[in-house]
């Protein structure tokens, strides 16, 4: 037996107006038409799906059960064709960001709140990329976006630019290395590196400063929380290399002090890569905008 859409919508036209006239006209075909459907349907079921010389016309008991059919798989029916109807225009979508930065949760839950109120009925979700490769992720579409500071020559992947930052020395106001204009790499040799749960390849002050001049710290503490590394810096416990904007963000303790790695500082790139084809999607290039401007206002928070 072979079902048509149309055939489901005949029948539920049909149990709703009580009538193949009135049905027909819901429909939008004669009534002579509608007459052909039914029993092209009915030959094809090898059973009526109605009871004839009834008024208003009745359905069969295998009638019900089309109906049933009908009432079940229409309205999802509608509902896909509704969701295809915004992905055309842009204003649904699946939305799967994987964070590489693990600072940025908190910068980024804020442009998520005002992008869920723009976008409602984007589905965002948002994975720790530092859990797994996020940029080979995005390529097999199992993400859509991927906040990076290391871009790569990856064809049919953009990089937009959200933001630049400078990775900052951060030490106890009493710490040796606090009457230094700048840090050195060999200045970490001796010290207590506290450090995100991440990998050091990783970590800027790694891969920017100490892996190059092939220095380890004495000791490295994995601490989850910015505020606690804040907490044991400010007790002396150790010294971090922070963004700047995460210190800035955080209400200022005259505890502790930054100083820039080397004397002429280093300067940090965060991205936003997506797949070319979902770049200029509006739900995507809002999200990017919005990213933009909460970043604007983290780098113009002076210290208080």
């Amino acid at each position: 037996m072979h079902i048509e859409f149309r055939h489901l919508r005949t029948i539920k036209a049909i149990h709703d107006t009580g009538g193949l006239g009135r049905a027909a006209d819901l429909l939008n075909i004669t009534q002579s038409a509608l007459s052909h459907q039914i029993k092209g349907i009915e030959d094809q079921a090898g059973v009526e799906l109605f009871v004839r010389r009834t008024k208003p016309l009745r359905l069969s008991s295998a009638g019900m059960k089309l109906l049933a059919a009908a009432e079940e798989i229409l309205p999802r029916v509608s509902a896909l064709e509704a969701e295809f109807e915004g992905l055309i225009a842009g204003k649904s979508g699946r939305l799967h960001i994987a964070i590489e930065c693990h600072a940025c949760f908190e910068w980024l839950f804020p442009v998520l709140e005002a992008f869920r109120k723009a976008w409602p009925d984007v589905d965002v979700d948002i994975r720790p990329g530092l859990a797994f490769d996020a940029l080979p992720a995005l390529r097999r579409e199992e993400v859509d976006l991927v906040v990076s500071s290391d871009p790569e020559e990856m064809a049919g992947t953009d990089f937009t630019p959200i933001f630049d930052y400078d990775p900052v020395f951060v030490a106890s106001a009493n710490h040796p290395l606090a009457d230094k204009p700048f840090v050195e790499a060999t200045d970490f040799a001796d010290q207590t590196l506290i450090t995100y749960p991440v990998e050091q390849s990783r970590l800027d002050v790694f891969s920017q400063l100490l892996t190059p001049a092939r220095v380890q710290p004495a000791n490295v503490r994995q601490v989850e929380l910015t505020a606690v590394i804040l907490l044991l810096v400010a007790s002396n416990r150790g010294v971090a290399v922070l963004p700047d904007w995460v210190v800035r963000q955080v209400r200022y303790n005259s505890d502790y002090v930054t100083r820039p790695l080397t004397k002429d500082g280093v300067t940090r790139r965060l991205y936003a890569a997506t797949r070319a084809e979902d770049t200029a999607l509006p739900f995507m290039a809002h999200l990017i905008r919005l990213a933009k401007q909460e970043a604007v206002k983290l780098q113009s928070e002076a210290p208080k």
